[in-house]
């Protein structure tokens, strides 16, 4: 049985989550995660392969994980991921990720008050 090299794996992954997840074309990816559209081409054409910080911003781009790129799991929203609650506060900065915390902890000990009542 013959095996699909690493890097065929990605390049193949990376086209398929940009143009049949994300319907993008190669410069929205680009634009959409701060690498030149030239490292996009290179990649999918697999002449260059990612840094690992490439790598995380295009997966954070195309709302995939890495392992999904990479080939190590087919499913390309992990657990958590796959929420979209989760994905919203994964662009929010240290604080305002804080506040929100807060806010869905005083929500749900609010429904757990109400609940109480019935």
């Amino acid at each position: 049985m013959e095996h699909e090299k690493p890097s065929d794996i990605f390049k193949e992954r990376l086209r398929a989550a940009r143009e049949s997840l994300r319907q993008m074309s190669q410069a929205a990816l680009a634009k959409e995660s701060g690498l030149p559209p030239s490292s996009i081409a290179h990649f999918e054409a697999g002449t260059r392969k990612p840094s690992f910080d490439s790598l995380r911003k295009l997966a954070n781009a195309l709302s995939v994980t890495t392992d999904f790129l990479l080939g190590r799991t087919d499913n390309p929203e992990g657990a958590a991921e796959a929420d979209p609650l989760y994905r919203d506060m994964q662009k929010l900065n240290d604080e305002n990720r804080r506040q929100a915390a807060d806010f869905m902890r005083f929500l749900a000990e609010k429904h757990d008050k109400e609940a109480g009542k019935k």
